[in-house]
């Protein structure tokens, strides 16, 4: 599974001008299922995340995580960050797992991170065509592979 992850002060998804998902402080998580995916992926990125210190403590420093900070975590498919662009001008899309392996596995990694977090994570709607609207902290972003483990 590939991520990016932006550090943020509010976000939220809309699909069809309706919101349905929004946080204040917190991380917009992108996640991208691969082909390959496996439980043990999942649980390690969900872990990594609730962990990751990337929010400022008293000297400005990146040294809270989001359990530290009360954070939420908004969390959007894009199947999108898997793209192959060695050849030619069109992306290629063969590393992304086919929707009916990759829902049921982004569901798993939300239920995780939920677990994780100890609250609800609000969603976008898997394959809905969504607007993302967000407001990035820092600015800070990172992308996260489970396959490197980085």
């Amino acid at each position: 599974m590939r991520v990016v992850v932006q550090r943020v002060s509010r976000a939220e998804v809309l699909v069809e001008e309706r919101v349905v998902g929004e946080i204040g402080l917190g991380l917009v998580v992108f996640a991208a299922i691969e082909a390959t995916e496996t439980l043990e992926d999942s649980e390690w990125l969900s872990t990594k995340l609730v962990q990751l210190r990337i929010f400022d403590d008293e000297q400005g420093m990146m040294n809270r995580s989001l359990l530290e900070v009360g954070g939420g975590i908004l969390l959007v498919s894009q199947f999108t960050l898997l793209a192959s662009t060695r050849k030619g001008s069109r992306p290629g899309w063969s590393r992304a797992a086919r929707p009916e392996f990759a829902e049921p596995h982004f569901n798993a990694f939300h239920l995780q991170l939920q677990e994780r977090l100890g609250r609800p994570i609000p969603t976008g709607i898997f394959r809905a065509d969504m607007e993302v609207r967000l407001v990035n902290q820092g600015p800070v972003t990172l992308m996260l592979d489970s396959r490197l483990r980085e």
